[in-house]
Parts: C-alpha cells; structure tokens; sequence
C-alpha cells in the first residue's frame, strides 16, 4: 500500500483506437512498478473527457484515431490540463507527424516498436518534467537541422523572438542532441550559464521544453553558427 504520496504511482491514461493495443498495454503497464493505468480512450474526444475527470499524470497516445485525432487531443489536453504529460506512442515516424506531436505539446514520441522498457522509461521521463524521443525520431531532427541551408552572414544577423547570436547556438547545439553539459563543453562555459540561456530562449519563443525547442529551431532555419 502506497503510504507516502512521493511514492504514488504515475497514473497513466492510454488513448488507441484499436482494442488490441489497448488492452496489451494496459496488461503491459500494469506490471510496470510505479505505474498505474487509470482509464482507457479508443479516440481523442474520449481521451480529452477522461483527462478532465480521472486527472492522469500521463497519456500514451496515438495519433491516428477517428473523430479526434491526437494531435488535436494533445493540443487540447496541454492546454487546458498542463500538469498532465503526453507520450505519443504510434507507428509513424514522418516529419508530419513529428512536427505535429512536438507543436502541440507532447514531451515524448515513441515508435509502436518500442520495448517496455523504452515505454515505462518515457513514461517516468516526462513525468519528471523531462522530454524522451525515440532515437530514430531523435536522428530525423538532427538530419533536419543539419541538412538546412546555413544562414547568410552578417555582422548583426537577425534572429526571431529577440534570441541573441549566443542563444542561437545553444539553440543549435540543443537541437543537436546535446545535453546541458555537453552544450558547456562545447561553449566552454559553465552549466549554470547554459541553463540561463535555456530557460532565456524558452521564455522568448514560449517553448515549454527541448522537444519544442528542436521544432522551432527547424522551422524558423537556425543552423550551428
């Protein structure tokens, strides 16, 4: 019995419009230490109503669902529940789908391949307040931002949101993969100072955590100066 609330189980909502999928995660997470599945959706409209009621600390959601797909739910779900995290948990890896999930608010991106490991550890990351994405999305981005062509130069180059030129390259190197550390590293700089400008960019651009950061970094074409 779970006396401490410290140590309460994450609760976990999944959201799959097929009843193989949920029920083999429900039995799957339902072993998984920690880890409590509290409600089940098969689409996204179902999914935003229980949020509303059971108040998960997670969603595993699929982005290919009728009525409401879950991008939308996702969109939905961390606007108007922003305590609840959402794992996308689906069997597409296209920039799409990608970009869609990250835009609209989910801090997680799994492949339908996962292991359970891979799924209770992208589970207990985010509810941490952390961002896990599957290495092979992970290495879509990186191969974005390093196909883009680089900026012109200039001796003032303008950056949206007013990002200075030293934010910008942390805004590179996070896009890259980096960790906090290894941004330090790179910068030759100490971690305190990396995460001054971390939290500078997500406050200017209102990004909520690295996983947006990696899709604005994309779409507003930041390169590694």
């Amino acid at each position: 019995m779970v006396t401490d609330r410290s140590e309460r189980p994450i609760r976990v909502l999944i959201a799959d419009d097929q009843a193989l999928i949920r029920e083999g995660l429900e039995m799957l997470l339902g072993l998984s230490p920690g880890i409590e599945v509290v409600a089940t959706a098969n689409d996204g409209d179902q999914a935003i109503r229980l949020v509303a009621e059971v108040k998960p600390d997670v969603v595993l959601m699929d982005l290919r669902m009728p009525r409401c797909d879950g991008v939308e739910a996702t969109r939905r779900i961390v606007r108007e529940h922003p305590s609840t995290h959402v794992v996308v948990l689906t069997t597409y890896a296209d920039d799409e789908s990608i970009f869609g999930a990250l835009e609209a608010g989910a801090m997680g991106y799994l492949t339908k391949d996962a292991g359970a490991r891979e799924i209770q550890e992208a589970i207990r990351t985010v509810h941490s307040g952390e961002a896990l994405l599957d290495p092979t999305v992970q290495r879509r981005l990186i191969q974005q931002v390093r196909g883009m062509p680089a900026r012109r130069s200039s001796s003032e180059p303008a950056y949206p949101d007013g990002i200075t030129s030293r934010e910008a390259e942390v805004l590179c190197l996070i896009a890259e993969g980096l960790s906090n550390s290894e941004i330090a590293q790179r910068l030759v700089v100490s971690e305190a100072t990396v995460k001054t400008h971390i939290n500078n960019i997500f406050s200017k651009a209102e990004l909520r955590d690295r996983a947006q950061a990696v899709v604005y970094a994309l779409r507003h074409g930041f390169m590694q100066l």
